[in-house]
């Protein structure tokens, strides 16, 4: 399988379930402000929403959206305990974290990233991401993970949002439970290794 990826975009929650997961990596990098894979394609043409994640299957088949593809990816790999089994109100657990993340979470750092954006704008995305985070600083608690102790693909998710904050101005140090999250999963090794493959880490 082949992942289109830009370095540190959402895309890094799925190349983190990969190695997670035990499954081979195929990485292609794609240049989003030019919609150019490294291989010189156009990335429009491989996905034509233009923006990654992207998963290539083995039969030829292509499917979008990260939340879609580490709940794909997770099934490859049952054993790896990931995800939940279908049908399960776990899964569903799973699904909901997933949601939130990505409608939440996610997409309200998107103004903060655009240039253009109005200083106003970004200040009201910065004070509905304060109100997400202190929802999520009461649900992790103790926890070591989202779903407790087991580390799951909603985890990965978070863990990638997580790291859009250093470059927004957002100090984690406010919500201690999320702070000690984030760096709790940056120690796994599989998140290492998609970090340093990404060039985000040494």
């Amino acid at each position: 399988m082949k992942l289109y990826y830009s370095p540190g975009a959402c895309s890094l929650s799925p190349h983190i379930v990969m190695r997670e997961a035990g499954l081979p990596v195929q990485l292609s990098k794609v240049d989003l402000a030019s919609k150019k894979t490294d291989a010189g394609e156009d990335f429009r043409t491989i996905n034509s929403k233009g923006y990654v994640p992207t998963l290539e299957l083995p039969d030829g088949q292509r499917l979008t959206e990260g939340p879609a593809i580490v709940q794909y990816l997770a099934d490859q790999a049952p054993a790896r305990g990931l995800i939940p089994a279908a049908g399960t109100i776990e899964r569903y657990r799973i699904q909901e974290w997933l949601n939130f993340i990505s409608t939440e979470l996610h997409k309200q750092f998107s103004p903060l990233f655009d240039a253009a954006a109005e200083p106003t704008l970004k200040a009201r995305q910065i004070e509905r991401l304060t109100a997400r985070f202190d929802w999520v600083n009461k649900q992790l608690g103790n926890r070591d993970y989202l779903m407790g102790s087991a580390f799951t693909v909603a985890d990965a998710y978070l863990f990638t949002v997580l790291t859009w904050t250093g470059y927004v101005n957002i100090d984690l140090a406010k919500w201690p439970a999320v702070a000690a999250f984030k760096e709790r999963v940056s120690q796994r090794p599989a998140v290492k290794e998609a970090l340093k493959a990404e060039g985000l880490s040494k």
